[in-house]
């Protein structure tokens, strides 16, 4: 047995001891990765939450509840709308720990509504090494981490989960869209709908992994590096240039490092991270 069927094994020991599992579900190749082991475990002593928020485009909420529907798994749609939290809007450092300490406070008391004793998140052992203030929170509060418990990473997930045949094996990563805001700079319902359709713009033209980040009224867009070029060339450039400026972009940008997770955290130093995570 090699190592990573190993670490499933593991996985499956520590959910048969939680007993019964409320899983904060995104439909992201993680939290689908983990829903699906854990109702293979406990069967219906597992179930889902999804929080229903305008950070979360519509699609995704939608592939979260065709696969619940799909697997017979029980599925609990929560509102949970960020920007009637207070600071969020303002977008501070540590939004992220305020988004998740809110939301998962919310799924805690559903998962108890409900009878089930332990709430879980999707984080897998690649999260460690960035920063991901909404990970104290997770602590703070006594969310499971089943994923970083059984030590797997996000390579070791995708090639399980395809073995599994799920169909989220070689899905692209995604963050919610207040990730795409510079630090400081307000969120609101109408940006984060502009963001969201300029990604799904590019998602329509076949690009894989896209990001539109904000930075005021410019739109700086993120595509692998390989798809550079097929951003530039005619007609994709002169439709997501035109696209963008009907959305109420002044100026449309190509980031020429291309994708990577995390590039509004490049402007951190080390000790505004460790503040933001309770970490010295």
């Amino acid at each position: 047995m090699d190592l990573k069927h190993e670490k499933k094994l593991k996985l499956e020991g520590y959910l048969r001891e939680l007993g019964s599992l409320a899983v904060a579900f995104s439909s992201g190749v993680d939290s689908t990765f983990l829903l699906k082991v854990a109702k293979d475990v406990l069967g219906d002593k597992a179930i889902a939450v999804t929080a229903k928020s305008c950070s979360f485009p519509g699609r995704e909420l939608d592939e979260a509840t065709a696969f619940c529907q799909k697997e017979g798994i029980r599925q609990i749609v929560i509102e949970s709308e960020e920007l009637n939290i207070d600071g969020f809007r303002q977008n501070p450092k540590n939004r992220c720990y305020i988004c998740k300490r809110e939301l998962f406070s919310k799924i805690i008391r559903v998962a108890a509504e409900n009878g089930i004793e332990h709430v879980a998140e999707g984080s897998n052992m690649d999260d460690n090494g960035d920063y991901r203030p909404g990970l104290m929170a997770v602590a703070e509060l006594g969310v499971k981490s089943p994923l970083r418990y059984a030590e797997l990473t996000k390579e070791e997930i995708r090639e399980l989960s395809k073995e599994m045949n799920l169909p989220t094996w070689d899905k692209p990563s995604f963050a919610c869209l207040a990730s795409r805001f510079v630090y400081g700079e307000t969120i609101s319902e109408e940006k984060l709908h502009m963001v969201d359709q300029a990604e799904q713009l590019l998602l329509d033209l076949g690009f894989r992994q896209v990001r539109v980040r904000i930075h005021g009224n410019i739109a700086r867009i993120e595509v692998l590096p390989e798809e550079i070029g097929k951003l530039t060339a005619e007609p994709a450039r002169t439709r997501v240039y035109s696209t963008l400026k009907a959305l109420g972009f002044a100026y449309v940008t190509m980031d020429l490092s291309g994708y990577r997770t995390g590039s509004m955290n490049e402007t951190l130093d080390a000790s505004e991270k460790a503040l933001a995570t309770g970490k010295k």
